[in-house]
């Protein structure tokens, strides 16, 4: 996963990737290279017999002739049988999460992993510098090199590296698309870049004009990375596990901030309804890491501390029964795999089984002693139940012996019948019994309930029906979203959004030192003030003019302090300056963006990052040297008792690695220095 992938053919002569690392090689012998490469196989099979349907049901509507709308009427349902077989195939690429999990621990239950949403290449060197030619006068392949870097570096977003470079890279390309739509894409034309997005469940493409689409697509495939990271770690380590909550939390982060920001994106996996069921899948994982990373020293076989286990357990069962519920509602069932959908059905058994485990345990294996504090553990008892079995009370419970077995035998009960629920589950679905790991826990969840329950038999147990009550949930470490900081471009007075007369030049000749004129601004600077009478106006100076250039000085990124240095020292003959001016229009603002979505044509209202047009001009900073429209040198600023133990299938483990996981850049992360264009 460390190879390189170099840009336009570019190979790399020393053979050591030595020449810059971006993605991971698209064509590695890895197990998640192999499966991201079977899903691009799928989407394009999808999409070719997306096509052959849409063509036939044509057809089927333009022919008269009945032995022609029976041989379309065959081949349809051919095509659909080819369908419903290849979502088949994605589904099962998605339930394929043995790739993602740590490949030396093997003691924990599998954790779900979101596959990265595909893409199409694209050409953005015509239009750009047709663009820049026509919009901003300069000459396009000046940035030739800038417009290769920049359609690498989507390029290498496609198969990022499963560590903090990989989110890295990708937050890099999520900054630019901000400046990118300022610069290039105008409200007021179409580009004919067309962007291709393929859904992760159901493998529809999605093609936009608009940067919308691929906006969301790389805020998706960041939580996927982040899903991917989160699945790797090493839970059998403190370091490990606290790396994997952090990666579910950003994770969850993400898709909540994209939830918020794109409400109408057109693919499915992006709707808002599939969103908040992702956004629960993460926050349940990172809850369970939160209550392995609780149980890992070991849980102290005390009366208070197995009754918290049992009201973390109780928790992590009951959100992973949220998660279940929104899995099952319609239509997130018809696109969500089979296989979570088991999943999480599973785990909600398990861990409620595993909190009446722990219940029993604290009853049948510790009494009331004379030093034990009575009052502490009478309220730690009536804090777990929300109600208690008809003519029982805490103090019972907890000071008749009986009381105390009965109770404790009917929350053993609860768990057998708890974990033979789970393991029943587990056998429904055939993806989930790839998972020898999590039937080795299951099983031994079951056993080590059935030897709590054997050791506490007597003949009386056949005639006792006490009802164990449900445990309240609680836990002192929720799993919260964090959010990374957003990407919000630097607004240019420069952008694609603003039409700009060709460059003009104005001889200036300075009365008594005295211009005629006074600037204002940051950067850049514009002409305010204007002496109608005065020589600049006579050469065609007007107010509201942009300066860009001061002599062969380059001033469009300059503050009103270096400006004036320029001007301040002009000799008899003058300076000549260069000034740029807006032009007035109000074009027809398109409201909404033409979408092709598996080959036909809908419309969707698309709500997106937007700028705040009143948002002040960056802060003033000195160019020392021309550079390219889009920079890529983003600066990284963020980088004593016996106890019990969760049954695992084994305890093997591997050395702990933990790195920080960087956020989106922020704002300040932007060099402004893009003197090229304006």
């Amino acid at each position: 996963m460390t190879d390189t992938l170099l840009p336009n053919g570019i190979t790399d002569s020393g053979g050591d990737g030595s020449y810059f690392k971006k993605g991971c090689n698209p064509f590695a012998a890895t197990g998640r290279s192999k499966l991201q490469n079977r899903r691009a196989t799928v989407n394009q099979q999808i999409i070719k017999q997306m096509r052959m349907r849409a063509g036939a049901e044509n057809l089927l509507k333009a022919t008269s002739n009945n032995k022609v709308k029976e041989m379309v009427l065959l081949e349809l349902s051919y095509v659909n049988s080819n369908l419903q077989l290849l979502m088949g195939q994605l589904e099962g690429l998605n339930s394929s999460v043995e790739v993602y999990q740590n490949t030396q621990e093997t003691a924990n239950i599998p954790l779900i992993a979101l596959g990265l949403k595909e893409t199409k290449d694209i050409d953005f060197s015509t239009f750009f510098k047709d663009f820049i030619l026509e919009h901003y006068s300069e000459d396009g392949k000046c940035f030739e090199d800038a417009i290769a870097e920049l359609m690498d570096l989507r390029q290498a977003c496609r198969t990022p590296s499963r560590d903090e470079a990989g989110v890295e890279l990708m937050a890099k390309y999520s900054s630019h698309l901000p400046l990118m739509e300022s610069r290039f894409f105008s409200p007021s034309r179409q580009t004919g870049i067309f962007f291709t997005w393929y859904d992760s469940f159901t493998g529809v493409p999605v093609c936009q004009q608009n940067l919308s689409l691929e906006k969301a697509s790389i805020l998706f495939n960041m939580a996927a990375l982040y899903s991917q990271i989160g699945t790797r770690s090493d839970r059998q380590t403190i370091v490990g596990l606290e790396e994997a909550i952090s990666s579910f939390q950003k994770a969850a982060g993400i898709l909540n901030h994209l939830k918020e920001t794109f409400t109408h994106t057109p693919s499915y996996d992006m709707s808002p309804a599939m969103l908040s069921m992702l956004i629960r899948m993460m926050l349940a994982q990172a809850q369970e890491c939160l209550f392995e990373k609780t149980a890992l020293p070991g849980i102290r076989n005390h009366f208070n501390s197995l009754m918290k286990m049992a009201q973390e357990a109780a928790k992590v069962s009951e959100i992973y029964d949220q998660v279940h519920q929104s899995m099952i509602q319609t239509p997130i069932k018809d696109n969500v795999p089979f296989f979570w959908s088991t999943m999480s059905q599973v785990k909600t058994n398990h861990y409620r089984s595993m909190a009446h485990y722990f219940v029993a345990s604290a009853l049948l294996d510790h009494q009331l002693g004379l030093s034990d504090d009575e009052d502490q553990q009478e309220k730690t008892l009536s804090q777990v139940y929300d109600r208690l079995p008809e003519g029982h009370s805490p103090l019972d419970i907890l000071k008749k012996k009986d009381e105390r077995e009965r109770v404790g035998k009917a929350h053993i009960r609860r768990a057998i019948l708890g974990h033979e629920e789970a393991l029943r589950v587990y056998s429904l679905c055939h993806h989930l019994n790839k998972l020898q790991v999590l039937q080795d826990i299951l099983r031994a969840s079951l056993q080590r309930s059935l030897n709590k329950s054997g050791e506490n038999e007597d003949d009386e147990d056949f005639s006792d029906y006490t009802e164990a009550p449900d445990i309240i949930s609680k836990t002192e470490h929720r799993a919260e979203m964090e959010f990374p900081a957003t990407t919000k471009g630097p607004l240019s007075v420069f952008s694609a959004k603003q039409r700009w007369t060709a460059p003009r030049t104005i001889q200036l000749h300075p009365e008594d030192r005295d211009l005629g004129f006074t600037l204002k601004g940051e950067s850049p600077v514009h002409v305010v003030s204007l002496d109608p009478l005065c020589p600049a106006a006579a050469e065609g100076l007007k107010e509201g003019d942009y300066i860009v250039a001061v002599g062969d000085t380059d001033s469009k990124w300059m503050a009103v302090s270096d400006v004036m240095r320029l001007l301040k020292d002009v000799n008899e003959e003058g300076v000549a300056i260069q000034v740029v001016s807006v032009m007035d229009s109000n074009p027809q603002m398109p409201t909404k963006s033409a979408t092709f979505c598996g080959n036909l044509p809908k419309t969707y209202s698309m709500i997106c990052l937007a700028y705040d047009d009143d948002d002040k001009n960056p802060k003033s900073r000195k160019v020392t040297k021309k550079s390219s429209f889009l920079n890529f040198g983003l600066k990284n600023r963020l980088k004593s008792a016996s106890t019990l133990s969760l049954p695992t299938a084994d305890h093997s483990g591997a050395l702990p690695w933990n790195k920080p996981c960087p956020t989106f850049p922020s704002s300040s992360s932007y060099n402004h220095n893009d003197s090229a264009l304006y």
